[in-house]
């Protein structure tokens, strides 16, 4: 019996790869242009790490990691999320020393022990931008222009930004008390999640996608009604700078998000096209996790957009790249000629092909149609005598004679 991928565990086929670039290659565009750089951190951390800057309460830590101990009798975890390591790695090369405002983006995979389903898988990939040392809610706002000019740059108009605010450790505890008396009566109508969260971590209620909770938290109390002085003042500052820049966004009272460590501002990017899983980038303000992580008192803010939601809003959109050329050849005598002009073709950052199993004409010029190749030309015995040949281009069937120079066929190429 064949060996099948893991449950929940991918391929990204040669036809969807395309797609994946497409959206890798506009993130480095517009992160790079907003001045962040790219750190690269192991997919593999000590599970005290997750554990400390999750939270121990959260459906990731108590569920959903991968956790095991390696032969060293160490507890080690895949990493399901990926500002955790980042800030580790921020912490462990003493990256604030040298500038305490750092920003930083990262892409790979993360680990998640779900049921799988469209859009939810159990290695699933993400995009991610951090900005630390900056209290300021300019900073937020600037993040999230970003992360709106992304998906404009990748052509999406539909995914819409919610905002919201938790407060801060000032404020939140009177807030919980407020919603943990609202909850007391309903209890029996919460699920069997919701009922264990009431007491680690009743916010997360207000979370949940099961409809009777929906439905026994409506009208539950709402954070931003008890904000305090500060945190108001910067909720409001954030809403401020958005409409400078005339970004719509639409404010979600009800948005808690799954991570303790989350402060202040939060967002979500969401669609009505993915089902369940309206969910295409989020983030927030995570104030004191660096500290939380044994690091200086420095504030921090960032996302992470997940890549196969945003894949499948993109639709059946052609990625894929096509050859510049297909050389044909009449026999082996040309073969070497035609190996020539690839090889300088390639060094001049040309995609060319060729026939590799000697097959007949027809067979060649079929399989130039089939790659979709831009031009083709055939070499013989008269083209290598003179020394030039008519080149094909596809789309329209003309004819263009052009000497077998490789700069003289780099300029047709363009």
């Amino acid at each position: 019996m064949a060996i099948t991928a893991i449950k929940g565990c991918n391929d990204i086929l040669p036809e969807e790869s395309g797609r994946w670039q497409y959206i890798e290659q506009a993130a480095r565009r517009i992160f790079e242009r907003n001045g962040f750089s790219e750190i690269r951190v192991p997919i593999m951390e000590k599970t005290e790490l997750f554990c400390r800057s999750i939270g121990d309460t959260s459906d990731i830590v108590e569920k959903e990691m991968y956790t095991f101990i390696d032969k060293g009798e160490n507890s080690v975890t895949l990493r399901p999320e990926g500002t955790a390591g980042v800030m580790r790695a921020y912490i462990e090369h003493k990256l604030y020393a040298q500038d305490p405002v750092a920003k930083l983006y990262y892409l790979g995979p993360m680990f998640r022990y779900e049921r799988p389903q469209k859009g939810r898988y159990r290695q699933f990939h993400q995009i991610g931008a951090e900005v630390t040392g900056v209290n300021d809610p300019l900073v937020d706002a600037q993040v999230l222009n970003m992360l709106c000019a992304f998906f404009r740059e990748i052509g999406l108009d539909e995914p819409t930004l919610q905002i919201n605010s938790l407060g801060c450790p000032e404020c939140r505890p009177a807030y919980r008390a407020a919603l943990v008396e609202f909850l007391q009566g309903r209890l029996d109508r919460l699920c069997d999640d919701c009922k264990r969260r009431f007491t680690s971590n009743p916010l997360r209620t207000l979370d949940c996608k099961v409809a009777g909770c929906g439905e026994a938290t409506q009208g539950a109390p709402a954070m931003l009604d008890h904000l305090c002085g500060e945190c108001d003042d910067h909720f409001s500052s954030v809403k401020r700078y958005l409409d400078l820049t005339g970004n719509q966004y639409g404010i979600n009272p009800r948005m808690v998000r799954g991570l303790d460590y989350y402060t202040r501002t939060t967002f979500e990017l969401v669609t009505g096209l993915l089902g369940s899983q309206s969910a295409v980038a989020a983030g927030g303000r995570y104030d004191g996790l660096i500290s939380q992580l044994g690091g200086p008192s420095i504030p921090g803010i960032g996302f992470a957009i997940g890549v196969e939601r945003v894949a499948l809003l993109l639709g059946e959109r052609d990625f894929s790249t096509k050859p510049d050329l297909f050389i044909a050849t009449m026999g082996a005598d040309q073969r070497d000629m035609a190996f020539r002009l690839l090889t300088d073709l390639q060094s001049r950052g040309h995609w060319v092909e060729l026939d590799y199993e000697g097959k007949s004409l027809k067979s060649q010029m079929r399989r130039a149609g089939k790659l979709g190749a831009r031009y083709s030309v055939v070499l013989g015995e008269n083209e290598l005598q003179a020394g030039q040949a008519s080149f094909k281009r596809m789309v329209d069937g003309v004819l263009i004679e052009t000497p077998l120079a490789a700069d003289e066929i780099a300029l047709l190429l363009g």
